[in-house]
């Protein structure tokens, strides 16, 4: 039965390069057409895939509903979380987890530092749009128009001398962080805090959220933290694969 499970399985990739007939589904799985006829019967009672008038075989709309509604239902915090929690274990600093909603960028998760001296910031509480490292990342994937209208209408408080000063610079700023696939606070919103930050990406490659390690530079220096970046972005490639399915987490046997 896992077989037949697995070879019914490994015609679904197949499919989702392009319609193919019978004979290639057969050849792919390395099956006599018989038993491929078979799998693909099953499948298409169940809506995962349908068959063209040209007898070719396709991915059926069920199967697209299926992932909608699982992608409805991902929440990225609960698959986030361990692994802000393994990050915050090697370098001992604060982890965030950010979101960008209704124009606000919150704070939906945060792993504290192993250090007496800690950042005050609180889950649900919005960042310093302006400056913090998470959210250039999630407005730096937001469209140009989308980027030019939001930077309009902020405001720019000079938290600090580093702070950004106007949309002109903000979206500089966001282009910058658009390319490069990460972005730094050192400084912009407390003189003494430092932050570097990598996107989670969802099935599509867009960013749904986004992960930082922050520390005060009496703990550590700006250098020394950006340093830490390959771990962060490692931390949140891993995240993503998981999140949009790419890795998933296999059960216990």
């Amino acid at each position: 039965m896992s077989q037949t499970v697995d070879r019914a399985l490994s015609i679904l990739p197949l499919l989702a390069e392009g319609p193919a007939d019978l004979g290639r589904v057969a050849d792919h799985l390395g099956v006599h057409k018989s038993t491929a006829l078979r799998l693909l019967r099953t499948l298409h009672q169940h809506g995962l895939v349908h068959r063209q008038s040209d007898q070719r075989y396709r991915l059926g709309a069920r199967l697209f509903a299926l992932a909608q509604e699982a992608m409805e239902s991902l929440d990225v915090r609960e698959i986030a979380h361990p692994h802000l929690l393994t990050l915050g274990e090697q370098c001992g600093h604060t982890v965030h987890l950010a979101v960008h909603e209704d124009d606000e960028v919150l704070y939906i998760d945060k792993v504290d530092s192993r250090y007496p001296v800690r950042m005050y910031s609180r889950i649900g509480k919005p960042v310093a749009i302006t400056v913090a490292a998470v959210a250039k990342l999630l407005l730096a994937d937001l469209t140009e128009a989308e980027r030019r209208a939001i930077a309009q209408r902020l405001d720019y408080p000079m938290y600090t001398a580093r702070s950004t000063p106007n949309a002109a610079a903000f979206l500089k700023e966001l282009a910058t962080v658009r390319e490069q696939g990460w972005a730094a606070d050192l400084g912009g919103h407390e003189e003494s805090i430092n932050c570097v930050a990598a996107p989670i990406r969802g099935a599509d490659g867009r960013v749904v959220a986004a992960m930082s390690v922050s520390a005060p530079n009496v703990v550590v220096t700006a250098d020394e933290l950006l340093a830490l970046l390959p771990l962060v972005r490692r931390t949140a490639d891993a995240i993503s694969d998981e999140f949009s399915g790419r890795n998933p987490v296999k059960d216990p046997v």
